[in-house]
């Protein structure tokens, strides 16, 4: 099967998504901060509700520059959202991701996903259970908010469209992963504590380590996590992770790793896959910062 038809073949299961016609973003305010300058944005994606979102900038007015799609992560702290931008996480590194893309040249675009941020309301599996009942699912409308959302980045005069990469932890770093196997915009993706390969997390009885939202109907009739990722081959991928994260268990990390290190070797570009593994939980380590660092400055 053509990765073509593998994408379509993953996005019908995604439920019922809108028809994309188009994103149109209201700027409600710009703030300048001490390393970036902060628009507050209100992003229409059509069929849907409407988007609360952050997009920050270097202050020096260079006319395009790269892109990060920033996926918050979950941490059932459904009241952070895309301020986990500009204020981090108490399993995150500082500074900020706002605070460090920026000084490296980036900008950054996060969006609240449905139930977070400004969006928080109807509980996650109350949202849940109604999009499965209304023929939606829920993961399947959060990646098309992600995908408006590089719609939105690409129409931007200060975006260069070449050069677009995404990155999380946890929830966040699961989207990264999903996003890059479906939409071949991104150019670089990186993920920090997101590994989960699903069929390992079944026999080690794990699956209430994780929240409703990411549990797609019929997933593991056609897809493996690898099959997934294997739609992001020869684009750089790196994938961060603990080796005592129970979310991420150590068996599943080795069976992700092998499949891709041998795609990524047989397309001619072993370098642009990297799985770095660190001695730690669920979190993100002065290391991870550092390495995750040296792959955007090489690869975007």
């Amino acid at each position: 099967m053509s990765r073509e038809k593998e994408r379509e073949q993953l996005l019908s299961l995604l439920g019922d998504l809108p028809q994309r016609r188009g994103v149109s973003a209201t700027k409600l305010k710009e703030e300048e901060r001490e390393h970036y300058i902060l628009e507050y944005l209100l992003m229409d994606l059509g069929e849907t509700e409407k988007v609360p979102a952050y997009f920050v900038r270097p202050k020096n007015e260079e006319r395009k520059r790269p892109v990060v799609l920033f996926n918050h992560s979950h941490g059932g702290q459904y009241d952070r959202g895309k301020a986990e931008l500009l204020e981090s996480s108490p399993y995150l590194q500082k500074p900020s991701f706002a605070e460090e893309l920026t000084r490296m040249g980036y900008n950054v675009l996060c969006m609240d996903m449905w139930g977070f941020g400004e969006r928080q309301g109807k509980t996650e599996s109350e949202l849940f259970k109604e999009m499965l009942w209304n023929g939606k699912v829920m993961w399947g409308m959060m990646l098309y908010d992600s995908i408006c959302g590089i719609d939105y980045v690409t129409a931007r005069e200060d975006v260069d469209e070449s050069r677009i990469a995404t990155l999380g932890m946890s929830m966040g770093g699961l989207m990264a992963w999903w996003l890059a196997a479906l939409d071949e915009r991104i150019c670089v993706c990186i993920d920090i504590a997101g590994q989960v390969e699903a069929k390992t997390l079944i026999r080690q009885r794990g699956l209430d380590h994780h929240g409703f939202y990411s549990y797609v109907p019929g997933l593991l009739k056609a897809f493996e996590t690898a099959d997934i990722q294997s739609l992001i081959v020869p684009r750089p991928h790196l994938s961060l992770v603990g080796d005592q994260d129970r979310m991420t268990p150590y068996e599943g990390l080795g069976i992700i790793e092998e499949r891709l290190k041998t795609l990524y070797a047989e397309a001619g570009k072993p370098e642009q896959w990297q799985m770095s593994r660190y001695p730690c939980g669920h979190k993100e380590t002065a290391g991870m910062r550092h390495e995750l660092r040296e792959f955007l400055m090489r690869y975007l």
